[in-house]
């Protein structure tokens, strides 16, 4: 950890709020690119100007070669976990700014029991909506139920009896646009029409000063020795 000097690839907010908080941690955060020996992309990664002779820092890094030094967060399960609370707290927001109505009695259908699913559920049903979840496996069903959700399976949405829908599932779930709010968190878009808000990325995006904290605190766990 001593002898790495991270140069930050983009301007983008959390990146620099990252970069603030490797400083801070006693990290050596460089702005020549010829001094560093790891560099610092935003989470998720793009496949462009990737320099060589270093280790890559970002998010969705398979398409480096094979032997290419890399911390690739979006493979370490505990920058996953926590940034699904962040993903749930930016979702929270969007629904708040576009419902229009109360959350408490709102009815609500969040589509998938992962990561996201769970954070946002629990934020949803602390704040008395009417939230429904929608889930494939009857695990899955058995285990919401136990916790007081009300559960439906995948196949059994009714889209119209919900003021807003949020997807989390990466698949096609529903095809059709209705006059209700849709917001589609997925890695792949699972609700289709002219309606759909597909808002990838949003902790970057909404809390970037809390996405970069994430990215700086999954850093230091690698560079500690920790996973990542």
């Amino acid at each position: 950890m001593d002898t790495t000097v991270i140069f930050p690839m983009s301007d983008s907010p959390a990146v620099s709020f990252a970069a603030q908080a490797l400083e801070q941690a006693g990290v050596a955060v460089t702005a020549a690119l010829s001094r560093a020996t790891h560099v610092l992309f935003p989470v998720p990664t793009k496949a462009e100007n990737i320099p060589d002779g270093v280790t890559v820092i970002g998010g969705n890094l398979d398409f480096l070669p094979d032997g290419f030094p890399k911390i690739d967060l979006l493979r370490d399960e505990q920058y996953l976990a926590e940034n699904a609370h962040l993903t749930a707290d930016c979702a929270l927001r969007l629904l708040g700014d576009r419902l229009g109505v109360a959350f408490r009695g709102c009815p609500v259908l969040v589509i998938g029991w992962g990561r996201i699913g769970k954070c946002l559920a629990a934020m949803l049903k602390a704040l008395e909506a009417a939230v429904t979840v929608a889930a494939r496996k009857p695990s899955d069903l058995g285990m919401l139920a136990a916790l007081g959700y009300k559960a439906v399976a995948v196949s059994e949405i009714v889209p119209e009896q919900y003021r807003a829908i949020v997807n989390t599932a990466p698949a096609p779930i529903l095809t059709e646009d209705g006059d209700y709010l849709q917001i589609d968190l997925a890695s792949r878009q699972g609700l289709a029409g002219e309606t759909v808000i597909w808002a990838r990325g949003l902790p970057g995006k909404m809390l970037p000063e809390s996405s970069g904290a994430l990215i700086a605190r999954g850093i230091l766990r690698h560079l500690k020795g920790g996973s990542a």
